[in-house]
């Protein structure tokens, strides 16, 4: 079963999982990284990298982290974030956000309405 990124990552953005990545299966939005399930081996070498533990294997998702099997998915094949491959810097008010243990509410998601 893939990697997944969940809540800890909303509002950081922390690219350091990207530049280890050896398949190039992030995906960006606004405000959150997302990992493609189709392209994840199950490496594991951007869980160590991540400075927030937002990935986790999605076999091991507590039961708040599942939501974030789906999410990670339909955001990754929706279309609307591109792929990231380069490490890029953190959101500017990552140090405030980064021990915020409730942040869904603001998480920034593309219209998926129409799919």
């Amino acid at each position: 079963m893939p990697f997944i990124v969940t809540e800890p990552c909303i509002q950081c953005k922390y690219t350091d999982c990207v530049a280890v990545c050896p398949m190039d299966c992030f995906v960006a939005g606004p405000n959150f990284l997302v990992i493609d399930p189709d392209g994840c081996i199950d490496c594991s070498v951007c869980v160590p990298e991540c400075p927030v533990n937002a990935i986790v294997n999605a076999a091991d998702a507590t039961e708040a982290q599942r939501p974030y099997i789906a999410l990670n998915a339909r955001l990754a094949k929706s279309g609307h974030w591109p792929p990231i491959r380069r490490v890029q810097p953190p959101l500017p008010d990552h140090a405030a956000w980064r021990d915020v243990a409730a942040k869904v509410h603001l998480l920034v998601l593309p219209d998926l309405q129409a799919e």
